[in-house]
């Protein structure tokens, strides 16, 4: 006999707690399920773990800096596998903090669950039924269709593995790649990006990555693109990656070839046309309420979707979304228009709203201003090695609709001019605002 509920919850992360936030507050009944550890990817082997790392790579970016401001310094070693031990323990407790928030919103059922009927799904023996059924299953690492694939580690492998390398190849050069690279290249490891597409992060900023490439490479990582991999080999104690580049096959070695082409929505386990869910093996078919398109009793949100950006804010929100349209009935719609995001690298890349290069699709008349900053008193004083921006501005709506930064504390900044692009403050009022002088943030005003 299955036990039923208002609300069976297929994940645990956070699109799994934005739904079941908004649903336990309505007094809905809730089935939480979870497979591996509460909290899901960004917490546990994410973006905060991945963030301590990078913490550490700043201190040595400090470091290397520190002869512009007449400090003495001697070259500085770092101790990886008590890094990898602190980040662990910094996060070791959110696993059980989190499976005790869902325990007290609704039941927990440990497990893996597939669909067995539109409205049924089955928990390691276990059958559940539900009037309402989210899929927040999140994302998992995209695979590659290269020979020796299995060689391969991914980022979460990073984040665990107590030994440093000496030499890596990140195949892929996506976010996970920029970010890990720099904190490798930063302690000493050597590092190898093979990107298959034209250039590194190709919906970012054209110009920004230009920037942050740059600052790559000026710290020794070397950014091969347009490359076809054909095959990771195992070559004594090392593994040997081999690649084509303008008709030329080479080969690089190094200690751990690195997973870098992105996640994937993670549903391929859940039996979706046993539930009656239209999907074409990577996403499910969803309307403007991210319900299914084929059965209105089934949800998506957060990672497990694939028309919205994979962030842990935007998985919150898009479960909090779920959870009102469950409880009030389909009425709210996800607006990503304005969605600020950060590339962590050392300094980081940050962007919101429109590329140049979007901006001229649209058709839209805008004036568009970069910033080389690394001369202004602010990027001097602090012998910023890299401070680019490129805002554009609807000069007949009084609108900013991009903004694109590298350093200059990008990844704070940006959120200035998200809060003024989400509230539809003008351009022109930004610019007359005051800012505490001098800070980074004063020099916003000079940005557009």
């Amino acid at each position: 006999m299955s036990k039923k509920y208002d609300v069976i919850i297929i994940g645990g992360g956070n699109a799994g707690f934005g739904v079941s936030a908004v649903a336990a507050d309505a007094g809905k009944s809730i089935a939480f399920i979870e497979q591996r550890d509460f909290g899901g990817t960004c917490p546990n082997r994410g973006c905060t773990p991945k963030k301590v790392l990078v913490a550490a790579a700043h201190a040595l970016h400090e470091i290397e800096t520190a002869s512009a401001h007449h400090i003495e310094v001697g070259k500085p070693k770092l101790n990886w596998t008590k890094l990898i031990q602190r980040e662990k323990d910094m996060i070791g407790f959110i696993p059980d903090a989190m499976a005790g928030v869902a325990e007290k919103r609704g039941d927990v059922y440990r497990g893996s669950a597939r669909f067995v009927g539109p409205n049924t799904v089955n928990v390691d023996g276990t059958i559940l039924e539900g009037e309402n059924i989210v899929i927040a299953t999140g994302s998992r690492t995209r695979p590659l269709p290269i020979p020796g694939a299995e060689l391969m580690i991914t980022s979460e492998d990073v984040l665990s593995e107590e030994t440093q390398p000496d030499e890596v190849v990140f195949i892929g050069g996506g976010v996970i790649a920029m970010e890990f690279s720099h904190v490798y290249a930063r302690a000493g490891t050597k590092v190898t990006i093979l990107e298959v597409m034209p250039r590194l992060l190709p919906r970012v900023d054209a110009d920004a990555v230009a920037a942050v490439q740059a600052e790559s490479e000026r710290i020794g990582v070397i950014v091969k693109t347009d490359v076809n991999v054909k095959a990771v080999r195992n070559s004594g104690e090392k593994l040997s990656v081999s690649y084509e580049l303008e008709g030329v096959e080479y080969s690089v070695e190094a200690d751990r070839v690195i997973n870098g082409a992105g996640r994937i929505a993670n549903v391929d386990t859940l039996d979706l046309d046993a539930g009656n869910v239209k999907h074409d093996r990577i996403a499910v078919e969803i309307d403007d309420f991210l319900r299914s398109t084929s059965n209105p009793s089934v949800w998506v949100a957060g990672d497990a979707l694939v028309m919205s950006p994979q962030l842990s804010p935007i998985a919150t929100y898009e479960g909090r979304i779920v959870g009102q349209n469950i409880v009030n009935g389909p009425t709210v719609q996800p607006d990503y228009s304005v969605i600020p995001s950060g590339i962590y690298t050392v300094p980081a890349l940050s962007t919101v709203g429109l590329t140049e290069d979007q901006a001229k699709e649209k058709g839209l008349d805008v004036k568009i201003k970069s910033s080389d900053m690394t001369d202004w008193f602010s990027g001097k004083s602090y012998a910023e090695t890299v401070a680019w921006a490129k805002v554009l501005v609807d000069e007949t709506r009084d609108q900013i609709v991009g903004a694109h930064m590298v350093g200059h504390q990008a990844e704070e900044l940006i959120h200035l001019f998200a809060v003024a692009m989400r509230h539809g403050i003008p351009a022109s009022k930004l610019k007359d605002d005051m800012f505490a002088f001098p800070t980074f943030s004063s020099d916003i005003k000079n940005l557009f």
